[in-house]
């Protein structure tokens, strides 16, 4: 870590995912200066009363100057706003990243208000997260260990790719590449369409008339697969939006295959239902083996 120090860090929404990026980099004494940027004056106080940012500015335009990089976590609908705020501070060789769960937005947005300047600007996406939000769910660890994905563009030099990379290695994540395309291929798989599935099951099951019973029954396998189902409404709406079409497929075709199971039932084909559970298990178990 003893390769990154950052003098000027400005968060964007100062967050869960901002917030952590600011305690870790302020914990390893990493960074001189940390301005805080948001729309809750309440979530800001209790930015600065914890230590997490040293000030707050009400306008980022001008809390960009003089920065060395500008981390954007904000949800998705906020973030050409804040780009275009952030157009001089670019075209100045301010480095700018973000925290966004999808990328092609990003970079088409990016693109768009940048121009010739977007070599500045470098997608990232941290994998880690939790149901909940505001800077107290802050914490300093919340990246050790995690992955961070970059998205770098042709335009970027390789400095500037690094000196990102260098920001979330500080904060304790493993990073790596890939295409923006690439990206929201694989998280609308593994993220976006879990997150869809969780709000469905609750929404169901909070829309019966019995829905109070059936809570009042639900056990740890139920609160494992929902707890996702208590993260940001708002982000998660936006992160539907600017994944529309990647998300749909894998609607689509989880819809098929719980249509084939249920068919199975129907017909009382316990073998073929057992098959599907079992290769099931078995891709489950592997994978967390993996992971240890």
């Amino acid at each position: 870590m003893q390769d990154f120090h950052i003098g000027k860090l400005v968060v964007v929404g100062v967050g869960l995912i901002g917030g952590s990026v600011a305690a870790a980099l302020k914990r390893e004494r990493l960074v001189d200066r940390v301005v805080g940027v948001g729309r809750s004056r309440a979530n800001m106080q209790q930015a600065l009363s914890a230590g997490v940012i040293d000030e707050q500015a009400q306008d980022l335009t001008s809390a960009a100057r003089g920065a060395e990089l500008v981390l954007v976590a904000v949800p998705v609908r906020q973030t050409a706003s804040v780009l275009q705020q952030l157009r001089q501070a670019v075209a100045d060789g301010v480095i700018v990243t973000d925290a966004g769960s999808t990328k092609r937005d990003f970079v088409h947005m990016a693109r768009d208000i940048f121009g010739s300047s977007v070599k500045h600007v470098v997608p990232g996406h941290p994998i880690a997260g939790a149901e909940r939000s505001g800077v107290a769910a802050a914490t300093a660890d919340l990246y050790t260990g995690k992955r961070v994905v970059l998205t770098p563009l042709p335009d970027n030099e390789n400095k500037f790719v690094e000196r990102v990379a260098s920001m979330w290695r500080a904060c304790g994540a493993n990073v790596i590449q890939m295409s923006p395309e690439h990206h929201d291929a694989v998280f609308s798989a593994v993220s976006h369409l879990p997150h869809v599935l969780s709000y469905a099951l609750v929404e169901l099951i909070a829309s019966r008339d019995n829905a109070e019973e059936l809570f009042s029954f639900a056990a740890g396998g139920f609160r494992d697969f929902t707890r996702i189902a208590g993260s940001s409404p708002e982000m998660w709406r936006d992160i539907c939006d600017a994944n529309a079409d990647q998300l749909l497929r894998d609607i689509d075709a989880f819809q098929q295959a719980l249509s084939l199971l249920a068919g199975y039932i129907r017909s009382g084909d316990m073998d073929k239902v057992e098959a599907v559970f079992a290769a099931a298990a078995r891709a489950r178990n592997a994978w967390v083996n993996s992971l240890k």
